[in-house]
């Protein structure tokens, strides 16, 4: 599962559809264009299911199959961790960078 963002996806669909908006803002930092084709990888490997309601103003929820389901809770204790040591993360990375610039 190739994709710095996938694993986030995964974590926000694993609590339930989201629409494309919601997955956006959930994720501040990925561009529109790495979000539509990792969602479209998703999708093509039976990780999510993309349905589109054909409404106006346009409506596409995006949910877990049985399969994303599986893979998202076994991501879940990594995300964890992450949430868990992020700022003694950030001082690390913190640290390494101001070593390099020297």
């Amino acid at each position: 599962m190739a994709g710095k963002w996938k694993p986030l996806i995964l974590y926000f669909l694993l609590q339930g559809p989201n629409r494309y908006g919601a997955l956006k803002r959930a994720i501040r930092d990925v561009s529109d264009k790495v979000l539509i084709q990792q969602l479209k990888e998703l999708e093509a490997d039976g990780i999510l299911l993309r349905t589109d309601y054909k409404e106006v103003p346009p409506r596409v929820d995006y949910t877990l199959t049985p399969l994303g389901q599986s893979l998202a809770q076994a991501l879940e204790p990594l995300c964890s961790w992450g949430t868990e040591n992020m700022l003694e993360m950030q001082r690390i990375f913190a640290e390494r960078d101001s070593w390099q610039r020297r």
